[in-house]
């Protein structure tokens, strides 16, 4: 038989979802949403979808691109240390560079945040890291959702993924396809790890050296956790002035799989790639990693970017060209291989 009705009417807060807090957090957030918006956009924040308007004057024969990523385990260093604006940032820049190695201009982004308790603080945080990146990167925060998910995420964590929408002309599309022996490589750095790699990261730091999120590291010129969660960096301005000069053949964002598994991803049949190792300055975060756990080399470069967090695909003809510009604007670069003949695979010496 079913138990005695309670005295007093439960309600969804008594659940564990507080609906009032969730439409407070909301009001907080869509000052933030709305300080990204443009022209284009006729509906963001508020309603079931939103709406835009692609340019068609600007826009000739339109390509629209999306992606969607995550943030991954670099969320429990963000739960750890109570800074979440950075994980915000983190995620906008991880997609645009998706999108941007395709030759695509970022044109609007939609944010996923599911949480066992909403805590208005920690959305507005982490909105306001997003909405930061949005404006730096010319990409309207259109929309998103946050769900209360009580009992199914731990107290104070919270997952979190993105979502992005893009636009490049059809002839101006960059998918490797164009990509001959004979092409030179060239690595852009990282800030660090950017966003993958951190459930090994925080093994060896955290559980193998015993450091605490704060503590001082030597080898690693900073404290554990401030070192771990360098903001994952955009490239769209670089790669904006390449593309824009017509300097590439291919490029590759080194993200999940490190350069072994996505610099493949984008040569064409009948090449490979042939990696220099050494050619870059490899992060110190890296060199502690390898030597902490007595990470197998091939293991260390299919897991890390190892500090190079993009790489470009240049024709030999237009190497000067495409250097040069890179320094004029600024942007640091490593010859790091060149494109052979093969079967679509990363080959390091």
């Amino acid at each position: 038989m079913p138990k005695a009705k309670p005295v007093r009417p439960i309600r969804y807060a008594d659940a564990g979802v507080d609906i009032a807090s969730g439409d407070r957090a909301k009001d907080r957030i869509k000052a933030l949403a709305a300080s990204t918006l443009n022209r284009n956009v006729l509906a963001g924040v508020g309603g079931f979808g939103a709406l835009f308007q692609l340019d068609r004057r600007k826009w000739k024969d339109p390509i629209l691109v999306s992606s969607a990523d995550g943030v991954g385990t670099k969320l429990k260093l963000a739960f750890q240390l109570g800074v979440h604006t950075t994980v915000g940032a983190d995620l906008v820049n991880h997609c645009v560079n998706d999108i941007a190695v395709q030759g695509a201009t970022p044109l609007f982004f939609l944010d996923y945040l599911a949480s066992g308790k909403l805590k208005p603080t920690i959305l507005e945080q982490v909105v306001e890291g997003m909405a930061h990146a949005c404006r730096d990167n010319g990409c309207a925060l259109i929309g998103g959702e946050t769900a209360q998910m009580p009992g199914f995420y731990q107290d104070g964590e919270y997952d979190l993924a993105g979502f992005i929408v893009g636009v490049v002309e059809r002839d101006q599309m960059v998918t490797g396809a164009t990509i001959r022996p004979g092409d030179i490589l060239l690595g852009l750095p990282s800030t660090g790890l950017h966003t993958n790699g951190y459930s090994l990261a925080r093994k060896l730091f955290f559980e193998v050296a015993g450091y605490t999120p704060r503590q001082r590291v030597r080898a690693i010129g900073g404290r554990a956790a401030e070192v771990l969660m360098a903001t994952h960096r955009s490239y769209l301005p670089a790669l904006q002035k390449l593309t824009g000069a017509g300097l590439v053949s291919g490029m590759a964002h080194i993200t999940g799989g490190g350069i072994t598994e996505n610099l493949p991803r984008i040569l064409p049949k009948g090449t490979a790639a042939q990696v220099q190792l050494g050619s870059w300055p490899v992060l110190p975060v890296f060199e502690h990693l390898r030597e902490l756990g007595s990470v197998p080399q091939d293991e260390m470069m299919r897991t890390f970017n190892m500090g190079i967090g993009l790489i470009v695909a240049v024709p030999a003809d237009k190497l000067r060209r495409a250097t040069a510009l890179l320094r004029r604007i600024g942007e640091p670069h490593h010859i790091i291989g060149t494109v052979i003949r093969g079967h679509r695979r990363v080959i390091y010496q």
